[in-house]
């Protein structure tokens, strides 16, 4: 069966009666105690679970998605604790992508269990005590050992833990008869590498067991459904779809601070902003803000606090958030006695301590905060009580992350999710209000699945061979029934098996052989006494992260995220500190530099931060631009255009009249880029730039900026600028032959991209830290090693010298290989790119130039970006001001 044509079927609703005749009259007097009736989620769900049916389940949060998969399976358990058949084993697995989640899971099982155990007292019934187990990296050994004795009957925990435990002959065992597993939040795990390991683990796991298991997938916001359900269940598994549609009450809308972005100054701007933000919060009990950096989380903070004391600041208090919640680790019972400590507002996100971040969910949960600003950390379902409000603050750039957040608010079934989308400049306010729309009429964009990562791969291979010998042919074709992998060449798998025996000799590198592997047998096993701790220690797949060091004169200025190092290439100029410096060179966790005062900056510091916007949301962007395009060439009046975009985006008046006059002037003084058309600008200010309006988001790009900038690079042999953005990319400099540009851009084609950009990324930092983050992967650096552990400084500078020795002996290193996929599949979008770059070929595309004195409007926001660091918001007013100015005088 092909994969990719792989259809699956969808389910309808069964009938209450239906599920009530198959629940056991414990659970059933236990079920109806609780809840008058079966949600439709249940309803879809329960029976094809107790049917022994590959189910993935779609609704929105809040949909009760995890009773719905656990109500078989206690259903099941408690039949046989009644009959005292329990068994010593393991029946259920819940894996979920977060700690907390997991401690969700396990006080809301624990919870039903109990209650069912009472009721079974209270009617005289003997009951054998069903377990559950918690397994995470944070679960203390002595519970772990417990478990050694007597085995969780459901084991919640995470991919990791996960992966460690089918590795472990004692725990292993437990898995012989496994009956279910349960994904949960599978949308998060299967865009990533976390996800392409678990995806390998199941199929691990289902090797271990006797018994084909069900296999169970949760999800809120997802699509393609189809997709989902392959990277569920497999190359050969049936799976049944059950696609909820609660039509729950979604009250959206797209706010503005200012009613003219143009014609207003920094001060109403901040003001406002502020001003709505509080009264926002004040009409509501609790409020979630959500922002796309975690700088930006810490500023809203800071000036709810700094503007509003009296709202949002306990004055009585000495005590820093910081400081507060160092005094309560661990010490969830003394909260009420410490509720003024943070007072009404905190922050939330992945830089902040384990401890602080537990701490606001915590007093967020009990209602003893007002509001929480957080980045991405709050987005999944971690129990964290009722919210009246979700603050978007910015485009959510994907109509999944949204309806996720906004999913946020009115957690619980049939209540109303309330959210307003806080837009800064024209373009967030265009952005939001078409994912708003999306999110209204349930378009969902596509999730992009990592396929073939050799690094991953590489780990799983030693662990296999930890177990036991293999046969080759036995554990390829065990691999490919991983829907990451069910591509995976013979080569490619051969190639890793030569790094795993040590084949490449980086002995010198330390990085010694691993597996043995007889080419004559077909044999595979394990070398070396320490494998199985080496396996167990380095085991995952989030890289370790840090900051680099920024180095002037030898004399350490500064520190940097090692994300932003990525984007650096040699002669980016930057802002640290409030002056500027250029990129020289990056050496392990130092990054050296010069003084570049007078220069302007051509990477924004918080680059790294960004998040993409996602390619079919970009679409329904320009498809947007064209309906208004073709309104103004037909010259449909102001009055009809106005309420085409009020019915179009579910917007108010104010803001479908601030994206017409958006439209007007970019019509007016230039050309509307749209699906049908790239609109190419040349602009001469500081420098000579060449302005490409391709709307489809930062991913994309990235791809075609790099491959234009090295291709007219190789051609000049001079530096130059790159500027990108969601909405285009730049190329600039002081002498650029726009003829030279444009004939870069005409050569590249789907069938020389990925030549192009491997000859682009080939030195570049990107590639460099990318390479660590694999061979840490792969185990070629091991970040533990008999109780040391490897700080992430001295694994850059081993990657630096593995890199080195493995480009000297050849270019097809199954790591560097993986390294130059994952820069150009997953960072980037090679794939969209080359869709775009085929549909200028097919004509659906074309590219027009249009010569301006002046940058266009919907060029402005492109140009800023590349210089926010030295630019403040007055400036950026002023400066947008006065391109409109040069418009309008250029105009006359």
């Amino acid at each position: 069966m092909n994969l990719e044509q792989a259809k699956y079927p969808l389910i309808g609703p069964r009938k209450g009666e239906e599920v009530v005749l198959q629940l056991d009259n414990l659970v059933k007097e236990w079920f109806f105690s609780r809840f008058k009736d079966f949600s439709l989620t249940q309803l879809f769900g329960v029976l094809p679970i107790w049917e022994r049916k590959n189910v993935l389940i779609s609704a929105p949060t809040g949909g009760t998605k995890t009773l719905t998969a656990f109500l078989s399976i206690l259903n099941y358990l408690v039949s046989l604790a009644r009959k005292e058949e329990l068994e010593n084993r393991v029946y259920a697995v819940y894996c979920s992508p977060l700690k907390a989640l997991t401690n969700d899971i396990f006080v809301n099982l624990l919870r039903p269990l109990e209650e069912i155990e009472e009721i079974a007292k209270k009617r005289g019934i003997k009951l054998q005590k069903i377990n559950v187990g918690l397994r995470t990296g944070d679960t203390e050994q002595k519970e772990k050992a417990k478990m050694l004795k007597n085995s969780p009957h459901i084991l919640v925990t995470t991919p990791e833990s996960l992966a460690i435990m089918i590795n472990s002959p004692k725990f292993s065992c437990y898995f012989g008869f496994l009956e279910f597993v349960i994904i949960d939040e599978i949308h998060s795990l299967a865009e990533n590498k976390r996800g392409v390991h678990l995806n390998l683990t199941i199929e691990r796991l289902q090797e271990l067991s006797k018994i084909e298991f069900v296999r169970i997938g949760l999800s809120a916001t997802v699509a393609p459904l189809n997709r989902i359900a392959n990277y569920l269940v497999g190359a050969t598994r049936e799976c049944e779809i059950a696609e909820v549609a609660l039509n729950k009450i979604l009250d959206l809308e797209v706010l503005s601070p200012i009613p003219d972005f143009l014609n207003t100054t920094s001060s109403e701007l901040n003001k406002n902003l502020y001003n709505l933000i509080d009264e926002l919060i004040q009409k509501n009990k609790t409020t979630l803000i959500f922002t796309n950096t975690r700088a930006a989380t810490e500023r809203i903070v800071h000036n709810l606090k700094e503007k509003f004391p009296r709202s949002y600041e306990n004055l009585d208090t000495e005590k820093s958030d910081f400081s507060a919640c160092q005094e309560l680790q661990g010490k969830k019972s003394s909260l009420h006695k410490n509720e003024k400590i943070i007072g009404k507002i905190g922050a939330h996100h992945s830089s902040l301590s384990k401890e602080h971040r537990f701490y606001i969910e915590n007093a967020l949960r009990e209602g003893k905060l007002r509001v929480v600003a957080t980045s991405t950390s709050l987005e999944l379902g971690i129990d964290i009580g009722y919210i009246d409000l979700v603050i978007l603050l910015g485009s959510p750039k994907s109509v999944a992350r949204a309806m996720q957040r906004i999913g946020r608010a009115g957690h619980k079934l049939h209540e109303t999710a309330k959210g307003k989308f806080i837009v800064q400049d024209q373009d967030d306010l265009v952005e939001c209000a078409i994912i708003l729309k999306n999110a209204k009429e349930k378009i969902i964009d596509e999730i992009h699945i990592p396929e073939n990562c050799l690094d991953v791969l590489s780990q799983h291979i030693f662990g296999m061979a930890i177990g036991r010998v293999w046969k080759e042919k036995e554990m390829f074709e065990l691999i490919k029934k991983s829907y990451c992998y069910r591509n995976l060449t013979r080569e490619d798998f051969l190639s890793v098996l030569s790094y795993l025996s040590g084949e490449y000799e980086l002995e010198t590198r330390n990085v010694y052989a691993k597996i043995w592997y007889d080419p004559q047998t077909g044999e595979i096993g394990k070398r070396g006494k320490l494998a199985r701790v080496i396996y167990m220690t380095n085991i995952g797949t989030i890289p370790d992260e840090s900051f680099a060091n920024v180095v002037l004169n030898e004399i350490k200025i500064g520190k940097v995220d090692e994300e932003f190092v990525e984007r650096l290439k040699k002669g980016d100029v930057f802002v640290l500190g409030g002056n500027k410096y250029q990129f020289m060179y990056a050496k392990g966790m130092n990054i050296y530099v010069r003084s570049a005062e007078g220069k302007k900056p051509t990477i924004p510091s918080w680059f790294s931060e960004m998040l993409p916007l996602n390619f079919d949301s970009a679409l329904a962007i320009s498809k947007f631009r064209k309906l208004i395009n073709e309104k103004f060439e037909r010259r449909i009046s102001g009055e009809e255009i106005t309420g085409f975009i009020r019915e179009y985006v579910f917007c108010n008046e104010q803001t479908s009249k601030t994206i017409y006059n958006y439209f007007k002037d970019q019509y007016k003084y230039s050309l509307i880029p749209h699906e049908n058309r790239i609109l190419v600008e040349e602009y001469i200010a500081d420098k000579h730039y060449i302005i490409f309006h391709t709307l489809f988001g930062r991913k994309v790009n990235d791809a075609l900026s790099r491959a234009v900038a090295f291709l007219y690079g190789s051609s000049v042999k001079r530096d130059i600028q790159v500027g990108i953005n969601d909405n285009g990319f730049f190329i600039a400099g002081k002498e650029i032959n726009v003829g030279r540009v444009e004939k870069a851009f005409e050569k590249l084609d789907k069938t020389n991209l990925r030549v192009v950009l491997e000859q682009a990324i080939d030195k570049s930092e990107i590639l460099k830290r990318r390479f660590r983050h694999c061979a840490s992967r792969s185990l070629m650096i091991l970040r533990n090693y008999k109780g040391i552990t490897k700080s992430v400084g001295k694994q850059q500078m081993s990657s630096h010298f593995l890199l080195a020795a493995v480009l000297k002996k050849t270019k097809d290193f199954p790591i560097l290989k993986e390294a130059k996929r994952e820069v150009l599949e997953d960072v980037m979008s090679i794939s969209n790119s080359n869709l775009v770059l085929q549909w200028i070929k097919d004509k659906k595309i074309r590219i027009e130039k249009k010569n301006t004195k002046s940058v266009s409007p919907f060029a402005v926001n492109l140009l800023l970006s590349s210089h926010s660091d030295i630019i403040r918001i007055k400036e950026k007013v002023d400066f947008i001001k006065r391109i409109y100015g040069e418009l309008q005088k250029n105009e006359n």
